[in-house]
């Protein structure tokens, strides 16, 4: 009996898609499941968090985390529900760290003006050390950053330093958008491999 036989046509897609991937090392694979699940999944995960920013960002981490360990996908199951299943998890462990650094707002205040008092305190506050820290995070990722390949370095830039949407990304490099996603999850793969291999650990 063929591995494949008890997979639907859909599933059976994909998985020639991961066999490319992996195999050829075909980045239009890559851009193809990104684009067969990248909005059910974003989806989903607006679901989980209500926030679109934390949704957008846990997309790109679920197909990060995805690609990274594609070589460890078997057709015991699709493609889809393993992926699916990696980016739940990723997204309930952010949202319990996300709580661990968020005040309670429904705690009662002794202040006569408690709710209003109450929902001006900041998600998270950092101390002066961790302020320190954060700088010192930010000045590595830089420098790995540097040991980046130009085009990859730009992208990089432009997401996570200078802020851009994609929309902008693409714009700006004259790019299409599902090339721009594609190309910043390999660029964030080169940048855990640089960061893996570092002594200095972010």
């Amino acid at each position: 009996m063929e591995v494949t036989s008890h997979l639907t046509e859909k599933a059976l897609r994909d998985y020639k898609l991961v066999q490319r991937a992996i195999d050829d090392g075909d980045q239009q694979a890559y851009a193809d499941l990104m684009k067969n699940y990248r909005d059910s999944l974003y989806f989903m995960l607006l679901k989980m968090t209500n926030n679109p920013h934390d949704a957008e960002d846990l997309t790109i981490e679920a197909f990060g985390k995805a690609f990274k360990k594609l070589h460890q996908y078997t057709p015991d199951y699709a493609f889809s529900t393993w992926l699916f299943k990696i980016a739940s998890n990723n997204c309930i462990d952010f949202i319990r760290k996300k709580k661990k650094y968020t005040f309670s707002i429904d705690q009662n205040i002794d202040d006569e003006k408690g709710t209003e008092l109450a929902n001006k305190i900041p998600a998270q506050i950092l101390d002066p050390e961790e302020e320190l820290v954060k700088k010192q995070k930010i000045k590595l990722m830089r420098e790995v950053v540097e040991k980046l390949k130009p085009h990859y370095r730009t992208l990089i830039e432009l997401r996570y330093f200078k802020e851009f949407s994609y929309d902008e990304i693409a714009e700006e490099l004259n790019l299409p958008l599902g090339t721009v996603k594609a190309q910043l999850f390999r660029a964030r793969e080169f940048l855990y491999q640089i960061l893996k291999n570092s002594k200095d650990k972010i």
